[in-house]
C-alpha cells in the first residue's frame, strides 16, 4: 500500500478544515477551532493502487511558521485562500514562494513537490476581492495546479480537487522511481567499467 502525505495550508478562516472534512465525509461544517492541528487518515483506491492518505491540517498560527517540517514530511500541498479576502491571497502567495524556493544543497528534492492552489468560498462571488485570473496567474508562474470552488456548496468539486493533487503526487512517485532506477543502472555501469578495465589490464 502506498503512503501519500498531503499538507493543507492557508491563512486563518480560508476553509482549510472545511475542505478537508468535506472530502473525507462529504459533509460541510462551517465553524472550526483553528488552534488545533490534525492529521486525518483515509484509505482509497486510485489508478489501480491501494493508498493510505494522510492529510495534515495545521492550526492557522502554525501555517505562518517556516514550513521546514511540512516540506520534509509532505508529498504534496493544497494551498487555500479565500476569494473574498485579499490578505489570505497574500498569505497563499508567500506559502507558494516558500515551497518553490530552490532547495539547499544538503536538502535537495529529486522531483518538485505537487502543489494545488485553491480559491475557496466561490459562493461569496458578490464580495470577491481576488479575481480568478490572479489565482490562475500565480499558479502558472509557480508551476501549480489551480481551481476555484466552494467547500460550502460543491462536494463533488472538492472531491475531484483532492483526487487531482493525489494523482500529481503519484506521478511524482513514478518519476522518483524512474530516476532512482536509472541512477542505480548508471552506478552499476560505472562500476563495471572501472573493474572491467582493471581486469583487462592485469
Amino acid at each position: 500500500m502506498n503512503d501519500v502525505k498531503l499538507a493543507v495550508l492557508g491563512g486563518e478562516g480560508t476553509g482549510k478544515s472545511a475542505l478537508t472534512v468535506r472530502f473525507l465525509t462529504k459533509r460541510f461544517i462551517g465553524e472550526y477551532a483553528s488552534n488545533f492541528e490534525s492529521i486525518y487518515n483515509k484509505h482509497l483506491y486510485l489508478e489501480g493502487k491501494q493508498l493510505n492518505l494522510e492529510i495534515y491540517d495545521p492550526c492557522s498560527q502554525k501555517a505562518k511558521c517556516s514550513l521546514a517540517s511540512e516540506l520534509h514530511w509532505a508529498d504534496g500541498f493544497v494551498i487555500v485562500y479565500d476569494i473574498s479576502d485579499r490578505s489570505s491571497f497574500a498569505s497563499a502567495k508567500a506559502l507558494i514562494y516558500r515551497i518553490r524556493e530552490p532547495p539547499t544543497s544538503h536538502c535537495k528534492r529529486a522531483v518538485e513537490s505537487a502543489v494545488l492552489l485553491v480559491g475557496n468560498k466561490q459562493d461569496l462571488c458578490h464580495v470577491r476581492e481576488v479575481g480568478w485570473e490572479e489565482g490562475q496567474k500565480l499558479a502558472l508562474d509557480n508551476r501549480c495546479q489551480f481551481c476555484e470552488l466552494s467547500a460550502a456548496e460543491q462536494s463533488l468539486e472538492v472531491e475531484m480537487m483532492f483526487i487531482r493533487i493525489i494523482k500529481d503526487i503519484l506521478t511524482n512517485f513514478k518519476l522518483k522511481e524512474k530516476r532512482r532506477s536509472s541512477g542505480s543502472k548508471s552506478m552499476a555501469k560505472l562500476i563495471n567499467n572501472v573493474f572491467g578495465k582493471r581486469r583487462k589490464s592485469v
